[in-house]
């Protein structure tokens, strides 16, 4: 196996025998000997190095300005004309902008990177047939990974075993749900949600157990790519290239009045020395000093109210682009919202409040003791729930399956002392299952 094996190619569709012969492993893993040859020719399991943004880049990129530029000039300017305090003061509201702005863009990056470093640090893998710890960094494509709940996946691969093996994968799609997993063929043009038999760097496991065949680590993984695209260079907004253009309509003018009242003193026969530094002291004083830190506090008084709001502004120029927004179109899922689900309300078939269906869904979601996703802590945390819930008693329970895909509750009711069965999960399975349906209390 080489650094440039096409083992990416849409891996999730093919047989898990195959990828084995594929990556030259076993379902018992590498020997230590092997891992070590294959981590010196892949590289370790990281991606933090990618386009790393260093804090003399980020200041260097403040002063590419036009206004700023004029401004470092003008204070050049006031320099050589003697005129030494005016020469501070420029230079003193060109920092002042430029490390307020510096401060905002840096500490942002910095977040993008500490989100680039959510990964697990060790996991447990297969190495000469025995289970052992090591680091993430160390894990390379071949190695067999044992996961359980709570686990931080470090790498992207295929399920060889799983048992009640569900996966948060809201840093990768957004979903608030978990997402189950199983070991099987997902489609070729299978999106990330999509790819039941897999798993992702960067996710954690909600629930159950698996053993995963890696078969990405490092720049290769989907979690690394996602790093990368927030990571490219981002397009010029309307508000830097109007500044942009603004700076360079102020040289253009500045250029013009210098030569033109350098040139009619000349004509005036006025002494070439005095007549240059009549010129740049004009140019001077037409130079917008406060314009930039105007500027940069108005936009930084903006990302500290969005700061308020929990959203992180990594470039204080984007805001005004929001600002002019007329509509903003944005996904369903937890991505760009709270990632939370709230309980607004219990219908029946008829599309109507039901309370009977309202204390049916918390009797399942309070007494199951398998995976309790977000829908079913929403009804648990319901204000309106009742206290009716405690004369209810639980008889007993069947789990959640790949198979049935329902988790059911048996519980005995208080008046009748009849048992109970309360049944939820996929939509077709639960239908599967029904032979009557209640319409206005009655079957």
């Amino acid at each position: 196996m080489t650094k440039d094996t096409p083992l990416g190619d849409a891996y999730w569709s093919r047989p898990a025998g195959q990828l084995i012969g594929e990556l030259a492993t076993t379902s018992k893993g590498l020997s230590s000997t092997e891992a070590r040859k294959r981590l010196t020719t892949v590289g370790p399991n990281s991606f933090t190095g990618v386009s790393g943004t260093t804090a003399i880049a980020t200041l260097a990129r403040q002063f590419r300005s036009p206004l700023v530029l004029i401004l470092v000039f003008a204070a050049g300017m006031s320099a050589v004309v003697g005129e030494g305090h005016e020469s501070i003061i420029i230079t003193a509201i060109v920092l002042a902008s430029c490390l307020l702005s510096f401060t905002q863009e840096y500490g942002a990056s910095k977040a993008v990177q500490a989100l680039r470093e959510v990964v697990a640090h060790k996991a447990t893998v297969l190495r000469d047939g025995a289970e052992i710890s090591v680091l993430a960094s160390d894990i390379v494509p071949g190695d067999v990974l044992h996961l359980s709940a709570g686990s931080l996946i470090p790498a992207d691969g295929i399920i060889l075993e799983a048992r009640d093996f569900n996966v948060s994968e809201s840093a990768l799609t957004g979903e608030t749900f978990p997402a189950a997993k199983s070991p099987g063929i997902s489609d070729v043009g299978a999106g990330l949600a999509a790819r039941s038999n897999s798993v992702f760097t960067g996710t954690s496991v909600r629930s159950g157990t698996a053993t995963v065949l890696v078969v990405k680590t490092g720049s290769r993984t989907e979690f690394a790519s996602i790093a990368a695209v927030i990571e490219r260079r981002i397009p010029e907004t309307e508000f830097a290239r109007g500044i942009r253009r603004f700076g360079y309509l102020m040289t253009e003018i500045m250029l013009a009045i210098v030569i033109l009242v350098l040139f009619a003193n000349l004509l005036l026969h006025r002494p070439l020395i005095d007549s240059l530094l009549f010129s740049l002291a004009l140019a001077v004083g037409l130079t917008p000093e406060l314009l930039p830190a105007i500027i940069s506090v108005t936009l930084a008084r903006g990302a500290r109210a969005m700061a308020k709001a929990g959203v992180v502004v990594r470039r204080l120029d984007a805001i005004e682009n929001l600002g002019s927004m007329d509509l903003l179109c944005t996904d369903k899922t937890g991505t760009l919202t709270e990632g939370v689900i709230h309980l607004d309300g219990c219908l029946d078939v008829e599309g109507k409040e039901s309370q009977q269906v309202a204390l049916w869904a918390r009797l399942n979601a309070t007494l199951q003791t398998g995976l309790k996703n977000p829908l079913d802590e929403s009804i648990a945390n319901a204000e309106d729930a009742t206290d009716c819930l405690a004369h209810y008693a639980k008889v007993d329970e069947i789990p959640y399956d790949f198979i049935r895909k329902r988790l059911s509750v048996i519980v005995r009711e208080p008046e009748t002392n009849a048992n109970l069965v309360i049944c939820k999960g996929a939509v077709q399975n639960v239908l599967e299952a029904c032979t009557s349906v209640l319409v206005s209390n009655s079957l």
